[in-house]
């Protein structure tokens, strides 16, 4: 029979996290690109930074998304550390409603309202319209669901007349810190392997509703769950930059400083969330309903408090962070590395995943006009050696393009297998397509230089006619190139795209221009046909370049392409 009770308690702790991970998901579905823009904007000083934490964490139930989306954040460059501090701060408040939610669950019993929902939420699944809301409801109804079964697999268990179990807490001195301090890293150790504060606080729910767990060892276990929590966003920050692996650390930082001032004031301040809930910490008068009440409440006096302490040290706290943490020693930038995406990806959402995948092309093609620039030096390179590594550089950024357009595209595919929006599906085409074409951009450059090249090792020159014309058609593929980067890096709800297809249409009739005059001028004498060709080549390929850049342009903003 024990071994029944185990995989019941098992899987309905499996069943809360999954349905609190389904209900945070359809939630930040929902949200869309909303929420990201939110905790991108609204954070101009540290109150509104804590402020929008808070409201993103009660909107999407997990302060693990909120965290691991604000280091992601800070990784692509987005937010400012100290920012990301208020930020956190604010989801540890915002997480506290997730123990609300959770005492309301033991208090009452749900499992007549959640099959209703259940039903509902299947119907809604099914329709195109609403099915987020109908993931929504399957996850809260889970959640409930599970609580209902652990409050009733206790009930079954009778662990209040449990010999074994209330012998081994009764061997406990609640009243002894070094008790607290064993139950605080029992907390952060199981938190740690749950990868779920809220799971954990299920369990310590049960057991003290039940009676077998005194009150002083449940809020230890509490908090301890604070800690262990703060294991997420530091795992998501292991493959990510100095910034964003500072942002974890700090997070570690606030909840361990909190535990630590609390442990100094812990039975006063117990005692005193206890009397404001009207319960009394050492009655043997067990009420299942106050306790689970204390536990919320503890919760929240405990983040509130802690948060209202440290606001006004962020500046500090970004202090030692930095010092703790220091940035990595200056890569080369011509090695290949990504910069935004390859780390780890643990709990992370596959839009916060299209959104670093954004910034990486954003450094792709910024790394792609830089390519272009080192051709246009080499036009007018006449020293050979100078010459030779400036062709070896555009060749390494060539091998460079190849290796980025392969990664960002299983980095993509990966994210696709995941269960997306119709939105998120729509972005992740575009940007295939995207880095396609900026690909392409690569190999126009590269076919340019090799033009070039070969044009150098050959005896003939271009004559002076030649290379003004062929400056002033650098000059507006550099022009294209530069509005393709503007426009990648806003939101192209904002952006003009008329000057991009004006540049394009110039590069086309300058290209007709030059292609007339290029006969005449070969049937003139002027050059030999051999160098006339070279000429065309490099003109032509301007105006190939000119192409995939309006390509990229239309995939940015959700048009149709036009053959190159």
């Amino acid at each position: 029979m024990s071994i029944w009770i185990f995989f019941k308690i098992i899987g309905s702790l499996a069943l809360l996290i999954y349905g609190m991970k389904v209900m945070s998901e359809a939630l930040q579905k929902m949200a869309g690109s909303q929420l990201r823009h939110i905790l991108g904007t609204m954070t101009k000083n540290r109150f509104t930074g804590l402020l929008t934490g808070m409201f993103v964490t009660c909107a999407v139930q997990s302060s693990s998304a909120t965290t691991v989306m604000t280091v992601s954040f800070v990784n692509a460059g987005l937010l400012t550390l100290a920012q990301a501090i208020s930020i956190i701060m604010g989801a540890n408040i915002g997480t506290t409603l997730t123990a609300w939610i959770m005492s309301l669950g033991f208090s009452f019993n749900f499992t007549d309202v959640v099959f209703p929902a259940f039903l509902v939420g299947i119907l809604l699944i099914y329709t195109r319209r609403h099915r987020y809301i109908g993931d929504f409801l399957f996850g809260i109804a889970f959640m409930f669901f599970s609580l209902a079964l652990l409050s009733e697999t206790g009930n079954d268990m009778d662990l209040g007349h449990n010999k074994a179990l209330l012998d081994f807490f009764s061997s406990f001195d609640a009243n002894n810190y070094v008790t607290i301090l064993i139950f605080l890293f029992i907390g952060t150790i199981l938190t740690c392997i749950l990868q779920s504060s809220a799971a954990l606080m299920a369990i310590t729910m049960m057991l003290c509703s039940s009676g077998v767990l005194p009150i002083y060892l449940g809020i230890a276990l509490v908090m301890g769950e604070n800690i262990g929590t703060t294991a997420t966003a530091n795992l998501a920050a292991l493959g990510a930059n100095t910034q964003a692996r500072r942002a974890a650390l700090a997070h570690l930082m606030f909840n361990v400083f909190g535990v630590i001032w609390i442990l100094c004031l812990f039975y006063p301040f117990v005692n005193t969330v206890c009397g404001f809930v009207d319960y009394d910490p050492q009655s043997s008068v067990i009420n299942p309903v106050k306790l689970s009440l204390v536990l919320a409440a503890f919760h929240t006096a405990f983040n509130i408090c802690n948060t209202f302490i440290l606001i006004w040290f962020i500046p500090q706290f970004e202090k030692v962070v930095c010092w703790f943490i220091k940035p990595k020693a200056n890569e080369d930038e011509e090695e290949f590395r990504l910069r935004y995406i390859g780390g780890n990806t643990i709990l992370k959402t596959p839009e916060l995943s299209v959104l670093e995948a954004q910034k990486e092309i954003q450094l792709f093609a910024e790394r792609t006009q830089r390519m272009f620039s080192f051709v246009r030096e080499l036009l007018n390179t006449k020293n050979d050696a100078a010459f030779t590594k400036l062709f070896s550089r555009i060749e390494k950024y060539e091998s460079i393009s190849d290796n980025m357009e392969i990664e960002i595209a299983k980095y993509l595919d990966n994210v696709s297998d995941a269960h997306l929006s119709d939105e998120t599906k729509a972005k992740i085409r575009a940007m295939l397509r995207e880095i396609s074409e900026i690909e392409s951009i690569g190999d126009s450059c590269y076919n340019i230089a090799r033009t070039i090249s070969r044009k150098a090792k050959g005896k003939e020159d271009f004559i002076e006619s030649q290379y003004e014309h062929l400056h002033q058609m650098f000059e507006l593929t550099d022009d294209s190139l530069t509005q393709m980067n503007i426009m990648l890096s806003g939101r192209k709800d904002k952006l003009d795209v008329n000057r991009s297809f004006n540049i394009e249409n110039e590069i086309n009739n300058y290209r007709n221009q030059l292609k007339s005059q290029n006969i005449n001028d070969v049937d003139s004498h002027e050059y030999t046909y051999a160098i006339g060709t070279m000429y065309m080549d490099i003109v032509s390929e301007c105006e190939k370049l000119g192409d995939y850049v309006i390509n990229v342009v239309e995939a940015r903003m959700g048009t149709k392409q036009r053959d190159a």
